[in-house]
């Protein structure tokens, strides 16, 4: 029979020709259905590639280097102005999740790279698309551990986009992508959809990182500032690779604030 199928198909012009098109249908949809199972399977590496990519990009951001103010120094200054290098401030380092939690009421973050990666406790952290996660509160050699903005303890220096208008991020413990953004007086104009960024007055985050947005506006009638929702820009829900921030030049005002301090005490 299979003798007989063979010549049918191969002697004769329509047979092979229907012949043909069935069977490159059919090959077609499974080298598709292969195809889709190998991408599939190389998601991880492409993922990979992408956020250390990404991580090279933020590590060339013009904002995330800074020069000292030399307006009024008197100084000659003999060097081209076009070899001067800018002095870097902010480092972007890439990490994976490998722990996370929303619904405690202290939720924490693990992620895979420590103290032999270039990690130290008190750093920034933000997610893919550069909005705020959290910061480093613990790191062991390979390992670090961040507080969520899903934290009672958490709090973030943030402003309003528009206005300008400094305040506080915390969390009330009830939904996993909604903050407060506290301490804005009820003389703001405030509407649903506003922006809100980091304020730059932390050591840990560069000025205009997104928080979220504006979600909801209370009127607290016992105080004079608003309850303001947030919808945060982070999906706390879906973390699987973030940047932690290093600030390179941290210390030296620390240490001049430090040395007032111990001057007028």
């Amino acid at each position: 029979m299979g003798i007989s199928l063979f010549m049918v198909f191969n002697y004769n012009r329509y047979q092979h020709t229907i012949y043909s098109a069935a069977a490159g249908e059919i090959t077609g949809k499974i080298s598709n259905q292969y195809n889709y199972v190998e991408s599939y399977f190389q998601l991880k590496n492409t993922n990979d590639s992408l956020v250390k990519a990404n991580a090279e990009l933020y590590n060339k951001l013009r904002k995330d280097f800074e020069l000292p103010d030399t307006v009024t120094k008197l100084e000659i200054d003999t060097i081209k102005i076009d070899t001067i290098l800018r002095e870097r401030k902010y480092l972007y380092l890439p990490a994976k999740v490998v722990g996370n939690t929303v619904s405690l009421e202290n939720n924490y973050i693990q992620l895979h790279r420590g103290l032999k990666q270039g990690v130290v406790a008190d750093l920034g952290v933000t997610d893919i698309n550069n909005a705020v996660v959290g910061s480093v509160v613990d790191v062991s050699s390979n390992y670090s551990v961040v507080m969520s903005l899903l934290h009672h303890q958490s709090i973030v220096s943030a402003k309003l986009k528009k206005s300008g208008d400094l305040g506080s991020i915390i969390w009330d413990g009830i939904r996993p992508n909604i903050v407060i953004l506290k301490d804005i007086s009820k003389d703001v104009r405030v509407n649903k959809g506003d922006t809100v960024i980091t304020s730059g007055y932390s050591d840990k985050f560069p000025y205009g990182l997104v928080i979220g947005t504006v979600y909801q506006i209370e009127n607290d009638k016992t105080s004079t500032t608003y309850i303001i929702k947030v919808k945060t820009a982070v999906n706390f829900n879906n973390l699987q690779y973030v940047y932690i921030i290093g600030n390179l030049q941290k210390d030296e005002p620390q240490k001049l604030l430090n040395r007032v301090k111990k001057i007028n005490e």
